[in-house]
């Protein structure tokens, strides 16, 4: 899903026609709520992650790249 998202973003600043692969992402996302539904009526009760979650786990700071440094010694 990640990788339909990617494409949209770049269809759109390119100012492209996005509607094929925008459709494509809500069909997934439709798909999505919908196992999230069946899971629920089985009687799942976990919380579930959320974008939220994401964010909080990405490092505040980019990790520096430890080739890029060693091409400057």
């Amino acid at each position: 899903m990640a990788d339909v998202e990617a494409s949209v973003r770049d269809l759109v600043e390119r100012d492209h026609d996005c509607t094929e692969r925008a459709l494509a992402q809500m069909d997934l996302r439709r798909k999505i709520n919908l196992l999230i539904d069946e899971w629920r009526a089985a009687g799942g009760s976990d919380v579930l992650p959320d974008v939220r979650d994401r964010v909080r786990l990405r490092p505040v700071k980019p990790v520096g790249n430890p080739v890029h440094a060693i091409g400057r010694r």
